[in-house]
């Protein structure tokens, strides 16, 4: 009892660090224009309170294994709590931008290392046999924050003001810290290593992995390769990408133990672990974009219209948990890339009149699939990493997720836009004199203006203008539709993969479980 009552308190003190990470990555994207103002910052300028912790947390998540063995695991999450509680409330007392911005990277810091480290916590207190259910546990708070984060944000700047965004973590935060002190404690196998540092290959890493995040976070707002800016980005995240990767496979004490890809199981769960970055992200971008810009949607209101996902997923999560020894790995996963397929391939016959059933459906299958694939990928992709190397194999999957997410919005924008001007092009060509069903719209819209006393050349003009809108809202659907399509084709065209990862079998009559 006194086990199990010691492994609930580490729960609670370690998921209370992940959720409020997770949440910082979507909490203060509603608040932006609230800041903008206070803060006097341009549209592009107050993208960077994002973007900052974003990329602190894409610089720190694949060094926390060399930072634990340093400093000790324990004293490593402790610091980076009080780090992230701290820098919260300096972010929400921020005098300007630059301020802002510094704040952010900090507290991108502190928070990148909850996640990871939370993760490899749970993995070596729980027993083989309930490693799903960890991962079920996990994933409410990784997956739910940034699906809550929109909402929680929108109506503490509603009925508060932006700044309570931020000072939401300091209660938490300290509860978290009074909690590590007590509950958590360095595993038996960690030792501490005062080794000199591998620099050149800390170095590669945020020179490579900070131009690859500000491209990606840029790229849409400054028309990718068309700016000399994003060009000099990606040839620097290639250069510096290609150093990294050939600097950690061949010094003998890595930064990154990259050698861990190796694995064959954790290096397939890793790439799928970013395919669910980049289709989370995506929906998670495109969703609340397509309620308010195309439906009308308050942002608030866009928010509770997304909800069906988050209680689906923190419905079925604890139950993929304990199915996991039952069904294996493969099935679940497998099951959760088909149900997302079909998912967002309901998302892409939508149209402008749909209702509210229309978007609900689907949210509640993507629950269901992301939860299925985000457990059991959780756990199979770790159950072949030995304990000793657990920090070091949580953090380099938790930065691919991160990173490819960040993929998944750039794409999703960029196509959505082009989407949108092939779309808007080809409605356009439609519109002739020989378009009967265009030139009885156009009259009739023309007769309308006119009866309401515009005269005739004034009243044809507003009539053009207003069939000019409704092509630009049907070309905007479309886009939508094709964008929503192609993840459906990315979930189905990543179901092969399934095959490389190692399978959990049902336990036996002896209680073991058997591997293929």
């Amino acid at each position: 009892m006194a086990q199990s009552n010691n492994r609930l308190m580490i729960t609670i003190t370690v998921m209370t660090g992940a959720i409020i990470s997770a949440l910082d990555t979507s909490i203060v994207n509603v608040a932006l224009p609230y800041m903008r103002g206070n803060l006097g910052a341009s549209v592009e300028e107050i993208a960077w309170v994002s973007t900052s912790y974003i990329l602190a947390n894409v610089i720190i998540m694949p060094i926390i294994g060399l930072l634990s063995a340093r400093y000790g695991r324990k004293n490593f999450y402790l610091v980076s709590v009080v780090v992230f509680t701290i820098t919260s409330m300096l972010c929400g007392i921020a005098w300007d931008l630059n301020s802002m911005i510094f704040f952010r990277v900090l507290q991108g810091l502190g928070g990148g290392a909850l996640i990871p480290v939370s993760q490899a916590i749970l993995r070596e207190n729980y027993p083989p046999e309930k490693q799903g259910l960890a991962m079920g546990i996990f994933g409410l708070g990784v997956v739910m924050g940034p699906a809550f984060g929109p909402t929680l944000g929108g109506w503490l700047t509603d009925h508060f003001a932006w700044p309570w965004i931020f000072f939401i973590n300091l209660p938490v935060g300290i509860i978290n810290i009074m909690l590590t002190m007590k509950y958590v404690e360095d595993p038996p196998y960690l030792q501490r290593k005062k080794e000199r540092w591998d620099m050149a290959g800390l170095l590669f890493m945020v020179v490579g992995l900070g131009s690859l995040q500000l491209m990606l976070e840029e790229g849409q707002t400054k028309d990718w390769f068309a700016s000399d800016y994003i060009r000099i980005l990606s040839v620097t995240a290639v250069v510096g990408m290609a150093l990294f990767i050939w600097r950690e496979l061949t010094a003998e004490k890595p930064a990154v133990d990259l050698r861990l890809l190796k694995d064959r199981t954790f290096c397939t769960g890793t790439f799928l672990g970013g395919v669910l970055g980049i289709s989370l992200f995506a929906s998670l971008f495109l969703l609340p974009l397509f309620l308010q810009q195309l439906l009308g949607y308050p942002a608030f209101d866009s928010g509770l219209a997304m909800m069906p996902r988050s209680v689906a997923m923190a419905f079925f999560m604890p139950i993929v948990g304990r199915l996991y020894t039952i069904l294996g790995a493969r099935v679940l996963i497998a099951a959760g890339l088909a149900i997302n397929a079909f998912s967002f391939w309901e998302l892409s016959t939508l149209s402008l009149d749909v209702g509210y059933w229309d978007i609900f459906f689907p949210q509640v299958w993507q629950g269901f699939g992301f939860g299925a694939i985000f457990v059991a990928l959780s756990t199979v992709t770790l159950s072949t990493i030995d304990k000793s190397k657990m920090t070091d194999a949580s953090g380099l999957y938790n930065v691919v997720r991160q990173v490819f997410g960040s993929v998944g919005i750039a794409l999703s924008a960029t196509f959505l836009t082009r989407y949108e001007t092939v779309y808007h092009s080809f409605l356009v060509e439609k519109i002739t004199a020989v378009n009967d069903a265009a030139q009885n719209l156009l009259s009739g819209l023309g007769g309308m203006y006119f009866s309401a006393g515009y005269d005739a050349d004034r009243a044809s003009m507003m009539s053009m203008q207003a069939v000019n809108g409704l092509v630009t809202k049907q070309g905007a659907m479309m886009a939508f539709n094709h964008v929503f399509l192609l993840v459906a084709l990315l979930f189905l065209v990543s179901l092969p993969l399934v095959l490389l990862l190692k399978d959990e079998k049902k336990p036996s009559a002896s209680g073991q479980v058997h591997a293929d």
